[in-house]
């Protein structure tokens, strides 16, 4: 079953006070990625794609290398009713992640939440206005800014 989570990492993950920009996502292939778990990750018309995994347990995909302070811009799609998000600052022990999520979930499940997992749980929950700003089975975009102890995202 396709359970499809697309993310576009066209993301562009500036390092706060440097000057350049460096790509995460070749667009080709996972190269400086590592899958946890057993979901399927892949790449496919340039867009990244996770499917449910035979045993449907969690998975997730992580850069191979550990980002302190940075801007991160992306874009994704949610096409089905499920959890996701985008780890920050956050560490692996098999497919337990302990840290920071930038919630995605359904419109009225807390996306754009920050959620820390294995920890305090819900860090900020949105205001329940602004919960339906996810737009299902459309491109929405995220920008995620991690500066010493703040953390913002749009």
């Amino acid at each position: 079953m396709k359970n499809i989570l697309y993310l576009v990492f066209v993301c562009s993950l500036s390092l706060v006070n440097a000057q350049e920009a460096i790509s995460l996502f070749n667009g080709n292939d996972l190269n400086g990625w590592e899958i946890h778990g057993t979901e399927k990750w892949y790449v496919e018309n340039e867009n990244l794609i996770r499917e449910s995994g035979p045993d449907k347990a969690y998975g997730y995909l992580s850069t191979s290398k550990f980002y302190d302070d940075f801007e991160l811009s992306l874009e994704f799609k949610q096409e089905a009713d499920g959890n996701s998000g985008v780890f920050i600052r956050s560490t692996f022990e098999g497919t337990k992640v302990s840290g920071w999520q930038a919630e995605v979930a359904p419109p009225n499940m807390h996306t754009g939440g920050i959620y820390e997992s294995y920890g305090r749980g819900w860090l900020i929950k949105p205001d329940p206005g602004k919960d339906t700003t996810l737009k299902m089975n459309q491109w929405n975009t995220m920008k995620i800014v991690a500066n010493e102890s703040k953390i913002t995202h749009t």
